[in-house]
């Protein structure tokens, strides 16, 4: 049953994919030895478990490795009817990464990136540790690698969350360097080390504050906007009306973590005016979507539950 695959890869530490697996479909057991994997259980329960562990096999075929992410997933998504298509909705690579492959890990971010293909702009929204911005500077390296933008332009406002850092020391460059280097940080993850410096100084990555947008077009580029939920409104206009021609926009943001001292979001405003226009794709991404600790989507879910209490509370109040 376990043909194809290396068993002890496939099981990770300690038999660790077995513990998930009976984690997932507690009425089942799993015992491997010799290449089989034998399931016991109610006849109901093994089926179920069966076709989980062929899809999380097919992935692993695919992929070459499966992860705890995995597990969860392609049950969540066998229980939902939708097990055939797991295996290969979870294993397509967007890019590889030094041997390492990027990929959707959920159906919710596979959802996302399908959206940024079919769309000219897509807005990204959703908890922390949803993947939006390295799911969308994946596409933007593929979309650089196979010709189809001739440049890499990511931005995000520079706005301090929560805190007052004062007057900052050295060049311009210097100042806006701690609100840029995530985007530093995650270009360099997608790309070769020794590639990257070359791409930014012929101008091919650009990386830069979101005030240095105005007044420009972009054609042929690939534009990713960061922290999208620290925009105004009208700095979100500004950004939009940049699009040139061949390009692609993502926005990302989370309309829960708003740093601004008082403007309005221009995130949270942008889906209540452009919600209907056409080749544009507001994507929403949960805590299902988080492939951080486990305990992070728990905070979210939390965080949520606690704020829609506030607000019923508050509507009671009134």
């Amino acid at each position: 049953m376990l043909a194809g695959v290396d068993l002890a890869s496939f099981l990770g530490h300690r038999d660790q994919l077995i513990a998930d697996l009976e984690a997932q479909h507690p009425e089942v057991t799993f015992h491997a030895r010799d290449q089989v994997l034998t399931l016991r259980g109610p006849a109901g329960a093994v089926r179920s478990a069966e076709e989980v562990v062929g899809e999380i096999l097919e992935l692993a075929r695919r992929s070459g490795a499966v992860t705890r992410r995995d597990v969860q997933e392609v049950t969540r998504m066998v229980h939902d009817g939708q097990g055939p298509t797991a295996a290969q909705m979870l294993s397509e690579p967007i890019v590889s990464v030094r041997g390492h492959a990027v990929r959707a890990q959920t159906r919710g971010q596979r959802a996302y990136v399908d959206a940024i293909d079919s769309h000219t702009i897509v807005f990204g929204v959703g908890p922390a540790g949803t993947g939006k911005t390295y799911l969308a500077m994946a596409k933007a390296v593929q979309a650089l690698q196979r010709r189809e933008v001739a440049k890499i332009i990511l931005t995000r406002p520079a706005v301090e969350a929560g805190e007052r850092l004062g007057y900052l020391p050295g060049t311009l460059e210097d100042k806006i360097d701690p609100y840029l280097r995530p985007l530093f940080d995650a270009i360099g993850s997608m790309m070769d080390a020794d590639v990257v410096p070359k791409l930014l100084a012929s101008g091919t990555i650009e990386v830069a504050p979101l005030a240095y947008m105005r007044g420009r077009t972009l054609n042929e580029s690939f534009v990713v906007l960061d922290e999208a939920q620290n925009t105004t409104p009208e700095q979100m206009k500004m950004f939009l009306t940049r699009l040139g021609y061949g390009s692609k926009m993502v926005v990302t943001g989370d309309v829960t973590q708003v740093d601004l001292p008082i403007a309005t979001s221009g995130l949270r405003a942008v889906k209540r005016i452009l919600g209907d226009v056409e080749d544009i794709h507001f994507a929403e991404l949960g805590s299902d979507d988080i492939v951080r600790h486990n305990l992070v989507s728990r905070i979210v879910d939390a965080y949520s539950a606690f704020d829609q209490s506030a607000q019923r509370q508050k509507g009671d109040a009134s």
